[in-house]
């Protein structure tokens, strides 16, 4: 958060690659704040979900973010799809609770944890739509990373000194043991911001719902990876399960397209 803070801040007044914006009320700097929180909730809560589930399930149960992000699109915003996009999510739901009650390492707290992590993307999800496209409070990428991020940074620091204890130290051991580490952490960093930026381009030229089934591309070869790494187990009904999910995000891009083409 602190790389995508002076990324941004370098980009926007320095680079000039997009006109400065400035915070236009107080109503607009709290929607930023709460979306700087819903990110950190959401990922606070997908890295702790890890040390109780293996990334294929994590992988397999955040495919089912559309279905989130539909929820809390109409509640937030009323903007309704049509049936056959609501219907076209079933599978994805489905595919999950097939999974789950066939995952040999199901652990409760686990699952509970990335169900939240998976709310909260979706939630993010929506409320930087809003900023994103609110012809009121409308704020371009870049802008919106650079006031979010440091927001993000400040809520992340202090539990992570409380909770992670003398990490600054460790890492600067690390880093006289092995500089490697420093060039993993500064690439890290720029591929956050990478993703984060690009993560609200998608959401301004498309939707939040559109943004989440195309992140389900990289949960399905996440969790391929992960097994091929981790070798952690998988039953052939996880597998289905999985499968299915990534079935219905298939019928949901397909049901998008019929829906703009029926608008137009």
């Amino acid at each position: 958060m602190i790389a995508c803070t002076f990324y941004s801040s370098f980009a926007v007044h320095s680079l000039k690659l997009v006109p400065s914006q400035f915070i236009q009320s107080r109503k607009q700097l709290l929607k930023i704040f709460s979306l700087s929180l819903i990110f950190c909730f959401s990922v606070v809560c997908g890295n702790s979900s890890l040390k109780y589930i293996p990334v294929s399930f994590n992988q397999a149960i955040g495919a089912t973010t559309p279905f989130f992000t539909a929820v809390f699109a109409f509640i937030i915003t009323c903007k309704k799809e049509s049936p056959i996009v609501y219907f076209s999510l079933l599978p994805v739901v489905l595919g999950i609770v097939v999974a789950s009650n066939s995952e040999p390492l199901f652990h409760l707290f686990g699952f509970f944890l990335c169900v939240g992590s998976t709310a909260g993307r979706a939630l993010k999800s929506v409320v930087q739509g809003i900023l994103l496209t609110s012809d009121s409070e409308k704020l371009n990428s870049m802008n919106l990373l650079m006031y979010m991020a440091p927001m993000a940074a400040g809520i992340l620091l202090p539990f992570s000194l409380y909770f992670e204890g003398n990490v600054a130290g460790i890492t600067i051991q690390k880093a006289k043991e092995d500089w490697f580490i420093v060039f993993l952490l500064i690439g890290n960093a720029t591929v956050a911001y990478l993703v984060n930026l690009t993560n609200f381009l998608v959401t301004k030229h498309t939707s939040a719902l559109t943004l989440q089934v195309l992140g389900n591309a990289k949960a399905a070869v996440a969790a391929v990876v992960s097994v091929l790494i981790f070798r952690n187990p998988v039953t052939l009904m996880g597998m289905v399960g999985f499968g299915v999910t990534v079935f219905g995000v298939v019928l949901y891009s397909q049901a998008k397209k019929r829906t703009k083409l029926t608008a137009h």
